[in-house]
């Protein structure tokens, strides 16, 4: 009888800890959404757009400069990370007043990306395909 009880003691004591053990149990180590977007090259990159043949540089800070090309003055934007891989990202973001627009950034290179954007801005639809490029140091 006697090691009932304690065995009921112990099992409760158990049973009250654990919740303790999952919180300062180490958390799987997980990488940090967008990883690839920051293991691009930092520096000055050249946007080339096949369609237009347009061209547009960008002082890259992080890789995320790419998500929005085509509201990239709009700062207040959502956004929903649709595919979050090793060599490629997508990424769909809403602009309050502004629009919205879903981008595929999928890395050839530290130094080279391939770019597909769609959405809207200022009520018309966009839709394009770019080759980003580092061409050197921003100024």
């Amino acid at each position: 009888m006697h090691f009932k009880g304690l065995a009921d003691r112990f099992a409760a004591l158990i049973l009250g800890a654990l919740p303790l053990f999952f919180l300062l149990a180490p958390a799987q180590a997980q990488a940090p959404a967008l990883a690839m977007l920051d293991q691009l090259d930092k520096g000055l990159w050249e946007v080339r757009f096949r369609e237009s043949g347009s061209t547009r540089a960008i002082c890259l800070r992080n890789g995320r400069e790419f998500i929005q090309l085509k509201h990239a003055a709009s700062k207040d934007c959502s956004r929903y990370v649709v595919e979050d891989g090793q060599n490629q990202v997508t990424v769909q973001y809403t602009c309050p007043g502004n629009g919205y627009g879903r981008t595929n950034i999928r890395r050839e290179t530290r130094s080279l990306v391939q770019i597909t954007g769609s959405g809207m801005v200022d009520s018309r639809a966009f839709e394009f395909t770019a080759e980003a490029r580092r061409i050197g140091s921003c100024r």
